[in-house]
């Protein structure tokens, strides 16, 4: 049982690792962090496509992830 957690967790780490570096930057420097956190936010900019994609394969991967922590926590030893 603790291989397999052990095995999905690293599935799940490798995954999300990839999808974020396959995302585009939204925008560069600290200005830009700023005021595109902003928009993100209030959600002025919308994402199609492949972005949309990436974007809910991400929030699935990083739920996944979590969720494989906790239990990889609770049950191996």
């Amino acid at each position: 049982m603790d291989i397999f957690l052990k095995v999905v967790l690293l599935i799940f780490s490798v995954g999300l690792i990839a999808v974020v570096l396959l995302q585009k930057g939204k925008s560069a420097g600290l200005s830009g962090a700023i005021s595109g956190g902003a928009e993100h936010l209030f959600g002025k900019t919308k994402a199609r496509g492949m972005e949309l994609v990436l974007q809910r394969v991400t929030v699935g991967l990083a739920a996944g992830f979590f969720i494989m922590a906790i239990l990889a926590a609770v049950f191996i030893d």
